[in-house]
């Protein structure tokens, strides 16, 4: 039997249930992805600033990234840009991860039985590991669905990964193509902001770059996200 498939807003993410897929395309979960291929070890996601610069304090080593409402923040080591985490060196460390949407998506989604980080760079892979895992259900949480946005980046790229599970071939362009009409993708390619890099833009098309799934695990009183290598050919990704 193929699995029920349902899609949430964000303020409707306490609501999600099965399988959860929490979507954040423009920029958190591309960012994250980004992260864990610069040689990150695990990310844990946060609500608050002021609880992600405790928790550094708490966990000596860590390193801060994120936003809100789209500007960096005064004491984090990065903001959220995939562009810029792509650039550093980040074997072996642990990484606060606090975004206005995505991060909020995953702690919101108390009722999960499994959740996921999603954005278009894991696809495939998020699509592979829903495979097999079988649920009966899969929740899609679009966490750019808020904040007066229409988030159809994150539809769309929960699409895809819904397509991916009918058909291993489905043509990612259909989907991709959304970002740019997207609230949140044309505030990128007008130029209004100064911090929306269009080189984050083009990384957050880059349907299928990793090969791995980003699993959200919560262990000792935190949520904690971790690559899951999936192992399919990158050289036959879309």
């Amino acid at each position: 039997m193929p699995p029920e498939y349902q899609y949430l807003s964000l303020v409707e993410s306490n609501l999600a249930e099965g399988v959860v897929v929490v979507v954040d395309v423009l920029r958190a979960f591309t960012t994250a992805a980004f992260a864990f291929s610069s040689g990150a070890k695990e990310i844990i996601p946060v609500s608050g600033i002021e609880e992600a610069k405790a928790l550094k304090i708490a966990l000596p080593g860590t390193l801060l990234m994120g936003e809100d409402r789209g500007m960096s923040l005064a004491g984090f080591d990065f903001g959220n840009s995939p562009e810029e985490i792509s650039r550093m060196d980040l074997t072996g460390r642990t990484l606060i991860q606090r975004t206005s949407a995505g991060t909020q998506g995953i702690l919101r989604s108390i009722h999960a039985d499994q959740i996921f980080a999603a954005s278009f760079v894991v696809a495939r892979a998020t699509a592979d590991i829903l495979s097999l895992l079988c649920p009966e259900k899969i929740t899609f949480v679009i966490t750019g669905e808020s904040l007066e946005r229409d988030g159809d980046e994150d539809r769309a790229c929960g699409e895809y990964i819904q397509a991916l599970l009918q058909d291993d071939y489905a043509d990612p362009e259909p989907y991709t193509e959304r970002i740019l009409t997207s609230s949140v993708g044309r505030t990128f390619t007008e130029g209004t902001y100064s911090n929306l890099s269009r080189e984050d833009l083009r990384l957050s098309m880059m349907v299928n770059r990793f090969s791995f799934a980003m699993p959200v695990y919560r262990e000792a009183g935190k949520w904690v996200m971790r690559k899951l290598e999936m192992g399919f050919d990158q050289e036959l990704a879309s």
